[in-house]
């Protein structure tokens, strides 16, 4: 049997609770508003103020819902209805977006600036500076052009079996020159000028690169070639500056095999080839039209000379047409900015580029972006300009070097026409 009072602990019925009648030495105290819309009339709220805790229990309120609902509690007269106000303070200050974006910008150009250090140190560390330029003697005087000599070697170096044999490239022991370019950067222009290695040039006087003696000049003439099979880089620099009265500034020399790891390093080359031709000793096979080259095929492109009837200029044509394809593919934004790509690029380059002492990555550069000028518009490619033969070498047209050489010296544009 149940001694407790009827309706404790579940509420009254009526309007008004049932205090009287439960536990009348319990003085009870006045609800505060804000505890009326709690869990059970208050129970388990903080106090507020100096007011003493008050569980509720004598108004009908143990489990009740505020509206009167199930637990049988009617919702006090003049007690807000809804959720608690928010809690009493300063307003929260709004976010300060300019010192978020300013902070922000210093983080991306600090992380910029980091990576760019790390791949300069890490590209420069790649180049084989080998070439001595200190070592050429009695060379012309200097001017305000920046000139470089760019040739394409033979050289087998790194190559595998499998892939002497893929290139058909031979099995040649040393290097030879299978192409060689003149890029003179100018304010005034620039001009990229192809050198037939049957050119017919002589031998000046020149200091052994690696005795230090010095050997006379006995008129010898020869294939510009035979000047870097007799005594590499630095007697090819002499010669070229002898027979044309021109200063190299820098030299940069790549093999085959990374002319063919930069080309499928950036997905290959798109070339327009205007007519058909095959070469079973390069191993081309092309035709006509626009087509994307991978390595293999853009190293036979360039190598082919005797599919064409003008032999070594045409093959020159080819080089240059290729180099400025290449160099302007390169060089956009799709590949710079993507370290995915221009890092497989640059490896591909730099590990098989070889160039004077004292050329710097920032030289290195403008020789590439000077040769992508050039097929822009910005300059000038041709063949050096040839008068006729001597014992089947190409002899070159004296006169019309001359003016070549002295429009590069005075920084204009080259207006002088070749081959």
């Amino acid at each position: 049997m149940n001694d407790w009072p009827e309706g404790y602990g579940r509420g009254s019925q009526g309007s008004e609770p049932e205090g009287a009648r439960s536990m009348p030495h319990v003085r009870r105290r006045p609800v505060p508003r804000q505890q009326s819309q709690g869990y059970g009339g208050g129970y388990g709220d903080a106090p507020h103020g100096n007011a003493p805790y008050d569980s509720g229990y004598n108004t009908g309120q143990v489990y009740g819902t505020p509206s009167g609902g199930h637990g049988g509690g009617q919702h006090p007269p003049g007690a807000p209805v809804g959720p608690p106000p928010p809690p009493s303070g300063p307003p929260r200050p709004a976010p300060d977006w300019r010192r978020r974006i300013k902070i922000g910008s210093l983080v991306l150009v600090g992380t910029l600036l980091v990576v760019s250090v790390g791949t300069y140190f890490w590209a420069d560390g790649k180049v084989k500076r080998e070439v001595d330029l200190a070592k050429v003697i009695e060379r012309p005087g200097d001017d305000d052009c920046t000139t470089y000599l760019i040739v394409g070697s033979d050289s087998r170096e790194g190559m595998s079996s499998e892939d002497k044999k893929r290139l058909r490239t031979g099995s040649a022991e040393g290097k030879r020159t299978d192409s060689m370019m003149i890029l003179a950067n100018c304010s005034g222009g620039k001009t990229m000028i192809s050198l037939p290695r049957d050119s017919d040039v002589e031998i000046p006087s020149y200091k052994g690169s690696d005795s230090g003696k010095v050997f006379p000049n006995q008129g010898r003439r020869v294939k510009l070639n035979a000047a870097y099979a007799e005594d590499g880089p630095e007697l090819l620099v002499r010669t070229i500056e002898h027979n044309t009265h021109l200063r190299i500034d820098h030299y940069a020399e790549i093999g085959f095999a990374g002319f063919a790891s930069i080309v499928d390093a950036i997905g290959g080359v798109e070339l327009d080839i205007p007519k058909a031709f095959k070469d079973k000793k390069s191993g081309a096979d092309f035709q006509a039209g626009k087509q994307s080259l991978d390595g293999e095929q853009a190293l036979a492109f360039v190598r082919t000379r005797y599919a064409f009837g003008e032999g070594d200029l045409a093959r020159t044509k080819n080089q240059q047409k290729f180099l400025a394809a290449l160099a302007s593919q390169t060089a956009t934004p799709s590949t710079v900015l993507n370290p995915f790509k221009l890092y497989p690029v640059m490896g591909a380059g730099l590990d098989t580029l070889v160039v004077d002492k004292e050329m710097s990555l920032w030289d290195l550069s403008q020789m590439f972006f000077g040769m992508k000028g050039v097929t822009g518009g910005d300059g000038t490619s041709m063949n050096m300009p040839v008068s006729g033969s001597r014992g089947g070498n190409l002899t070159w047209d004296k006169d019309k070097v001359a003016r070549i050489v002295d429009q590069i010296q005075k920084d204009e544009k080259v207006t002088v026409t070749g081959n």
